[in-house]
């Protein structure tokens, strides 16, 4: 029988601890998206680009464990909470609609662990206190996109509107910013109403509007739900413009709008329309570059505004890590603090939505760079205005 010396027990025991450090020096990152449900159009190309991702940020090797919330709040906190107890996240990433996210942020805050958002509502990271300063926002908060919008409509000379909405947070958001922007450019609302994502009718609600007789109607909706209202104000004739918002830039849109949807206007992400950007904008190559490697992988005009946020999140997350390695290894409570604060800090970083300048009174750091008009035009998303 070999002898064991003390020795050879001092070697192993340090090859144990090298072995045992090098394994806990992958990264683990958890998503929560809605693959499916009614946000489900919004996932799948959340995913797509998500499994561009690379799998080494930094030298370290990173894991992403992937879980579908089904588009409802209370899946979404039961997600965070197995991707922190059981799989151990340094950062989460999602979710993507706005009342998951809001559902999700004391989840995150108890445990310290930072979360990138890919929801849009401003209430999910504005006002800034001890819960929300673990968590950040890729998307254009709803203040940048109304701001656009509002101002297309003045430019276009409407002077009353009509608005249908969310009857949730999405909903909630936008209605408090459009509302107090269409007041500024003197636009009148002259009537407003909700509905759930998942109603098969909304007749009650367009008749009421266009009894109004608005100059241009804004539906505030995400996804294919947002084609509801539109085909409904189609159908019973409405001749004024329509406006949607950054939500309903998906394929499914398309494809489930039609004709109906033809001539939409809408704010979005410069991403979504990067092949016909100005040659000055000063995201265009960065959203180009992200486009070509998408489109290699699903296919020509397969871009959306959440796919681009997927790949911010990444970018945003690459840029943190290096910093967050001086101070602890994934793994750790010190390395999920200074991702935390690497994240705040962010500077300068373009990505295919905009330019980021976080602080920690503003953890979505995007200015008027981050949007433009866009216009649907033989069934496709086109660029419009601005930037």
């Amino acid at each position: 029988m070999k002898k064991i010396t003390r020795a050879h027990l001092v070697s192993s025991a340090m090859l144990l601890s090298i072995w045992s450090a090098s394994a806990s020096a992958q990264i683990r990152i958890g998503v929560d998206i809605a693959v499916t449900g009614p946000a489900a159009a919004i996932g799948a190309p959340t995913k797509n680009a998500i499994l561009l991702w690379p799998k080494v940020i930094a030298g370290q090797k990173v894991e992403y464990i992937i879980l579908d919330d089904a588009s409802d709040p209370t899946n979404a906190v039961r997600n965070a909470r197995k991707l922190i107890s059981e799989e151990k996240v340094d950062l989460i990433v999602g979710p993507n609609t706005t009342p998951a996210a809001l559902a999700m942020l004391d989840v995150v805050a108890e445990a310290e662990t930072p979360m990138v958002a890919l929801a849009a509502s401003a209430s999910i990271v504005e006002p800034q206190d001890a819960k929300r300063a673990w968590v950040f926002k890729l998307p254009q908060n709803d203040s940048h996109m109304t701001t656009i919008l509002t101002q297309h409509m003045a430019d276009n000379g409407v002077k009353t509107v009509a608005f249908i909405g969310f009857a949730d947070a999405y909903g909630d958001s936008w209605w408090r910013e459009f509302s107090r922007l269409a007041e500024l450019r003197k636009i009148k609302i002259v009537a407003s109403e909700r509905y759930n994502r998942n109603d098969t009718s909304v007749t009650g609600q367009i008749l009421k509007i266009m009894s109004a007789r608005p100059d241009a109607v804004l539906i505030a909706a995400s996804a294919t739900p947002a084609v509801l209202p539109q085909k409904t104000l189609v159908e019973r004739g409405y001749q004024g413009r329509i406006y949607q918002t950054h939500g309903i830039a998906t394929a499914d849109f398309l494809k489930v709008g039609g004709k109906d949807v033809e001539g939409t206007f809408f704010p979005t992400g410069p991403a979504v329309v990067a092949k016909q950007l100005p040659a000055s904008n000063p995201v265009k190559k960065t959203a180009l570059d992200f486009t070509r490697l998408y489109e290699a992988a699903y296919g020509v005009d397969t871009m959306t505004q959440f796919a681009a946020d997927a790949w911010g999140a990444y970018m945003l997350i690459a840029n943190a890590v290096p910093q967050a390695l001086k101070s602890g290894q994934p793994g750790s409570k010190q390395f999920r603090a200074a991702l935390r604060s690497a994240l705040e800090n962010t500077h300068d970083l373009t990505i295919p939505q905009g330019v980021v300048n976080m602080n920690p009174k503003d953890h979505v750091g995007l200015d008027q760079r981050s949007r433009v008009m866009g216009r649907i035009v033989n069934n496709r998303f086109t660029y419009a205005y601005g930037g």
